[in-house]
């Protein structure tokens, strides 16, 4: 962790509380990977314990999206969320500073529908989710085929930089979410970029569309980036498998005939591959995250179109 490099500006007294959370992260991060899922469970209840509006998001969204389970079973997938979400921090750490040689074991499957869609020379949308271990995977797939990597600048100066400079570091390019043109222009260069639409927008070219069942606020950018830049939506997911044993990097084959002619139907249609994968690894999702925020007053609400 480059701390040296910092702007000077990061380094003021009411910036050293994350300083330090960011330096224990790191710290972990260095661990022997054995030590990793002991550390990420303390790491991550220990989060849930310091953030009650977190353990409120995430049960209210595992109730949403499981309204059959039991109150108890709620409660089991919350903490096991958080333990799978404090092993996430750590993997973050091991993503942006590990050298590859001490990275923990990975299955990549599917890179041949990556290597054939960028034969098309118009890069690839990478189509994830926002899972615990998003970060460490993305690290897995440049290993094969450098990829670019979007972030949203954050509230918080420390966590931001550090962002920039992890995915700056560990990817071919990092691109600020909100910048359309940067994110086109490394398309036509042929570089993949991943990109996830599942958290609560509700901005300007959002709509509520279904996410198990409940309207969630959803950004329809996916369709329109694709039309315009004509590259090709690989969909790809990061698993993290039991104990010790690594990770499983699932990549599937382009999306065909898409966008369609409706980009609330197309996020439709991704929300499925969504929740196909949760339900697979439903404690693995980022379920502290505010998916169901509310659209703002008097901002129409548009569903999917029926089926042609």
């Amino acid at each position: 962790m480059k701390a040296a490099h910092s702007p000077p500006a990061l380094w003021k007294p009411r910036h050293w509380p994350f300083w330090a959370a960011a330096a224990l992260v790191y710290s972990a991060g260095q661990l022997p990977y054995a030590c990793e899922p002991a550390a990420g469970a303390c790491f991550g209840l220990l989060y849930a314990a310091l953030q009650p509006r977190r353990r409120a998001i995430t049960r209210d969204n595992l109730r949403r999206c499981f309204p059959g389970e039991t109150p108890r079973e709620i409660r089991r997938l919350a903490r096991a969320h958080f333990r799978a979400l404090g092993r996430g921090f750590i993997e973050t750490a091991m993503g942006w500073w590990r050298s590859d040689e001490r990275l923990p074991p990975v299955a990549i499957e599917g890179l041949e529908h990556l290597e054939g869609a960028l034969t098309r020379g118009r890069g690839a949308l990478l189509l994830t989710g926002h899972f615990t271990a998003l970060e460490i995977g993305a690290r897995f797939i440049s290993r094969k085929i450098p990829v670019g990597a979007l972030y949203r600048p954050g509230d918080n100066p420390v966590l931001d930089h550090l962002m920039r400079q992890g995915r700056g570091r560990r990817t071919r390019i990092a691109i600020p979410r909100d910048n359309v043109r940067m994110l086109l222009h490394a398309l036509a260069d042929n570089i993949p970029v991943w990109y996830a639409t599942d958290q609560g927008y509700t901005g300007k070219n959002s709509a509520q569309v279904p996410f198990f069942g409940n309207p969630a606020p959803t950004h329809l950018g996916l369709s329109r980036l694709a039309e315009a830049s004509g590259a090709p939506v690989v969909p790809f997911f990061v698993r993290r498998l039991p104990g010790r044993e690594g990770f499983r990097v699932m990549i599937e084959p382009p999306l065909t005939d898409f966008p369609g002619h409706d980009p609330v139907t197309d996020a439709q249609r991704v929300h499925q591959l969504l929740e196909q994968y949760i339900r697979m690894m439903p404690e693995q999702y980022l379920w502290s995250h505010d998916r169901f925020k509310d659209h703002p007053r008097g901002k129409p609400v548009r569903t999917p179109d029926p089926p042609q």
